[in-house]
């Protein structure tokens, strides 16, 4: 005679019992009798609503998806021979994505006899590094690849992204 480990609709130990009373005590409280532990020695199974169950496990996958954080990695692309303004202004770019916690892919492209001159990318970026060192640090060090040399910036840990600034038009 085929038997289950029985467990109550709150939790506790019901004990051992045939699968035909175990659907009777089902069918009087108005519960599904769902198996929990199918490779348990007697198998295992609990009273419950069963619609109740998935309901709330979709709301918990829907609450843990909300609550995830979607890494962004935003690039931005350098020559080596940059003009000292252009410079500042890719920084301030660079600046403004890792301020909003987006971790910033910089590529330097290499053109022509700029390829047998590398160092002068790595000191561009070394340079970067060092002038954003406040807001984030090198996740990945230079590194060539082919004709471009590349280098990952990540925000720092305690800093909090900002939230896009909302518009609102003054009132009169």
């Amino acid at each position: 005679m085929p038997e289950v480990r029985l467990v109550g609709p709150n939790g506790e130990q019901v004990g051992i019992v045939r699968i035909e009373d175990a659907l009777r005590l089902a069918q009087e409280a108005d519960l599904d009798l769902v198996e929990v532990a199918p490779q348990a020695r007697p198998p295992v199974a609990k009273l419950m609503d069963f619609g109740k169950f998935k309901y709330e496990s979709a709301q918990k996958a829907r609450d843990s998806r909300r609550n995830q954080h979607l890494t962004v990695i935003k690039e931005q692309k350098l020559r080596p021979k940059i003009d000292q303004h252009d410079y500042e202004t890719k920084k301030g770019h660079v600046s403004r994505f890792l301020a909003a916690g987006n971790k910033v892919k910089v590529t330097i492209m290499f053109r022509g006899r700029e390829q047998s001159r590398p160092e002068l990318g790595y000191r561009l970026l070394q340079k970067l590094a060092d002038d954003v060192t406040e807001l984030g640090f090198v996740e990945s060090s230079p590194k060539q690849d082919g004709r471009n040399m590349i280098m990952v910036l990540a925000p720092h840990k305690n800093v909090k992204p900002k939230a896009a600034k909302a518009e609102t038009a003054p009132e009169a």
